[in-house]
């Protein structure tokens, strides 16, 4: 059987706030490292790259924390070289969405053709300093994977590659154009992307996942989960707030995340912007996810052993 590697990014960092940080150790005291075990998959637990807590960054307001977060990635990149290079498959624990950029330049060092991205997210995340106040990286991650105007040059280039990833190596899947920035929205057109909606990913979770996996290149797969994807009333995990009654349940995300687990080009499944004090008051919402995982992984597992 091949192998689960395991990995924790703790950081908030590129973040609105902090909160993201905590995620990897939460998900392990649920129980995530022994539901993996008990499901039978050959689980290697390898720790957590060092926390990083975001604060407010006063000399780069609209790009904040920026040398942290790259150099937080370029470490990441550096650790998933040698599991890629094992044959393993990788779950990644972070932090926010800009850990995919990390799995990508990973998985690029490979030699094994161009990889593909499966972006489930509810945003585009293809915002720049110069297109919005906020100064947050963990919603301009793809910009940089592009290397769109007006991104950061040292996290643009942090990998080496410039862009990172052509628009034909990415599909969106949950994304929801009317709550992207004018910009978003421009580059979006522009650049061509495939996109699949949160209302389309709701109606047929694992036929709206089937149709995005089958844009993507022939190369090894990484798929990356931001938790905001999901109604929040259905599962209080994300850090962003707002996606209420809206977007799909837990279960059907589950049922798209089966349909690529089933794909044998999976090598990665990244996880973003789980704050663990969002479920406070819901105390089941964290093991339920880790059962998702434990479905997800056991297929994608099978698939490959």
């Amino acid at each position: 059987m091949t192998g689960l590697s395991v990995i924790g990014v703790p950081s908030s960092a590129g973040s609105y706030a902090a909160g993201q940080d905590q995620a990897p150790a939460a998900l392990r005291v649920a129980g995530l490292i022994e539901a993996l075990t008990d499901a039978g998959l050959a689980v290697r637990d390898h720790g957590d790259l060092p926390e990083q807590i975001w604060r407010p960054d006063r000399q780069q307001p609209f790009a904040q924390n920026a040398g942290q977060v790259t150099t937080c990635l370029q470490e990441l990149a550096d650790r998933l070289g040698p599991l890629f290079a094992d044959g393993d498959t990788v779950l990644v624990l972070g932090g926010n969405c800009t850990i995919a950029l990390a799995v990508i330049a990973a998985l690029r060092r490979l030699s094994a053709g161009p990889p593909g991205l499966l972006y489930v997210d509810r945003h585009f995340d293809l915002n720049t300093p110069d297109s919005t106040s906020d100064g947050a990286l963990d919603w301009m991650g793809m910009a940089h994977a592009f290397a769109l105007p007006g991104t950061v040059d040292a996290l643009t280039d942090a990998f080496g590659y410039r862009p990172l990833l052509q628009p034909a190596q990415v599909a969106f899947l949950g994304a929801e154009a009317g709550l992207a920035t004018e910009w978003e929205r421009e580059q979006v057109g522009r650049l061509g992307l495939e996109v699949t909606s949160g209302t389309a990913l709701t109606a047929d979770p694992r036929g709206s996942a089937l149709t995005a996996l089958g844009v993507l290149p022939s190369g090894p797969l990484a798929v990356h989960v931001d938790v905001d994807v999901l109604d929040f009333i259905d599962a209080p995990l994300a850090e962003n707030t707002d996606c209420r009654n809206t977007g799909p349940s837990l279960d059907q995300l589950g049922q798209a995340l089966l349909a690529a687990a089933g794909d044998r080009r999976l090598r990665a499944l990244s996880i973003g912007e789980l704050n663990p004090t969002r479920s406070a008051g819901e105390p089941d919402a964290i093991p339920r996810f880790i059962r998702m995982l434990t479905a997800t992984l056991s297929v994608a597992a099978a698939g490959r052993g």
